[in-house]
């Protein structure tokens, strides 16, 4: 009888052990995924500073237009700004926005219609990427609040992730028009 329960120990020592292995491993592919997540919101970023850099310098919009987004896009492609980047991509958005909503904008566009088409495609990437990586972000969370994760630490020394939170209300703008 003895040699019943060391088996049966020993079968639940190992069926744990591959428990918390599969755990370990499936965190491990969360992180991966909110790492690649960030590097898609980033490319995302980056295009629609590019597209919005574009748009700015196309001579389409007046000066104070054209000075603001520009203004807005250098910041937020500034690493080592003083402004959190969440903040200064809020600021695109917001900048973006306000040429957008002037009265007759379309109307005054004459030939630049493809750039207009090209930042608000780049501004639906960044709202999808951001919402994809928050996604991920959320699901890392609460993988690694899990009591087993704590016990057995196994998110390593994986840093926690955080959320991107900004102004992306420039699709939704989108859709209204």
């Amino acid at each position: 009888m003895n040699a019943t329960y060391i088996v049966l120990i020993i079968g639940i020592i190992l069926l744990m052990g591959v428990y918390v292995s599969w755990r370990a491993g499936r965190l491990d592919r969360l992180h991966a995924r909110v790492e690649a997540a960030r590097t898609a919101l980033e490319l995302a970023m980056e295009r629609r500073a590019s597209a919005s850099a574009e748009l700015a310098s196309s001579g389409l919009l007046d000066p104070a237009t054209s000075l603001l987004i520009a203004g807005s896009v250098r910041e937020a492609r500034d690493r080592n700004g003083s402004r959190p980047r969440d903040l200064a991509e809020s600021d695109v958005t917001k900048a973006l926005r306000a040429a957008f909503e002037q009265p007759g904008f379309r109307d005054s566009l004459a030939g630049g219609e493809e750039l207009v088409t090209d930042v608000e495609a780049a501004a639906h990437q960044v709202f999808l990427a951001r919402k994809f990586y928050n996604d991920a972000v959320a699901a890392t969370r609460e993988a690694r609040h899990r009591p087993l994760a704590r016990v057995f630490r196994l998110a390593g020394n994986a840093r926690q992730p955080e959320f991107f939170e900004m102004d992306d209300s420039l699709v939704d703008l989108r859709w209204s028009l």
